[in-house]
């Protein structure tokens, strides 16, 4: 167990990491290896390892510190970032990280980790000892594809619990995705839960100018409740709010 101590305290670690404990390659080869059969560590994925406590026999890292620490820069982002937040209304078993580097989905213990790709300008701060995207950047991040991510009612009901939202940063989340579609959703839905965050009429003007020519459908699913609002010049609910009244659903813990 001599380099077991160094482990806990990086959390998480790579094979190059263990090499400079030890002073060579073989060494830290053979101390993963040994250490993977007592259970000292586990192989989160290819050469991203983490640091198992003797005491509960759970990684010492939480599902969000092993995100953002599988690639350089990684951050957690979308829903997960709700939860690092205490923003969310359900826990899933899965984690959004925007990273560069490109990965596949893959499980460990339980929780399906997911890539998001980067845009250039995204807000990313730290938060609870975790890289987490903005508030406001989560939101518009979120918005953008819900239907993929949490769906729309999860979203509306984690967008219940922020307490404050910053005009000037959701308008730079947004040009961050240069999106006509993406102004049109969330001026339309932020709109609508103004009761909330009181946001100023020059935010929903600075958004509609830059809407699509196009009528759009909020939801890919067109049913009878749609209705047309010609302000955003789309397809929606008469009134979302009342999405959030009826019973949850999802995969969550």
């Amino acid at each position: 167990m001599k380099h077991y101590e160094k482990m806990l305290e990086l959390g998480c670690f790579s094979i190059r990491d263990v090499e400079k404990l030890t002073g060579s390659r073989a060494a830290a080869t053979s101390i993963l290896y040994d250490y993977q059969k007592k259970g000292y560590i586990e192989r989160v994925k290819h050469d991203r390892y983490v640091a198992i406590s003797l005491e509960t026999k759970q990684p010492v890292f939480s599902r969000y510190q092993i995100g953002m620490n599988l690639f350089p820069g990684a951050f957690i982002s979308h829903h997960s970032a709700f939860e690092v937040y205490g923003y969310a209304n359900q826990v899933y078993y899965e984690v959004y990280v925007t990273c560069e580097s490109r990965f596949s989905d893959f499980d460990y213990d339980g929780v399906y980790y997911h890539r998001m790709a980067p845009k250039n300008g995204m807000d990313v701060r730290e938060v609870y000892g975790v890289r987490v995207s903005g508030v406001e950047q989560t939101v518009v991040d979120v918005l953008n594809n819900f239907e993929k991510n949490a769906g729309l009612e999860e979203t509306l009901r984690c967008m219940e619990l922020i307490p404050s939202l910053n005009e000037k940063k959701l308008l730079d989340a947004l040009e961050v995705y240069q999106n006509g579609f993406l102004y049109q959703k969330a001026g339309f839905i932020l709109e609508q839960m103004n009761d909330i965050f009181l946001l100023p009429d020059s935010f929903f003007g600075e958004c509609r100018k830059h809407i699509s020519g196009s009528r759009r459908y909020l939801l890919k699913q067109k049913g009878n409740e749609m209705v047309y609002h010609g302000r955003w010049r789309l397809y929606a609910p008469d009134n979302v709010k009342k999405l959030t009244e009826k019973g949850v659903d999802g995969d969550a813990v």
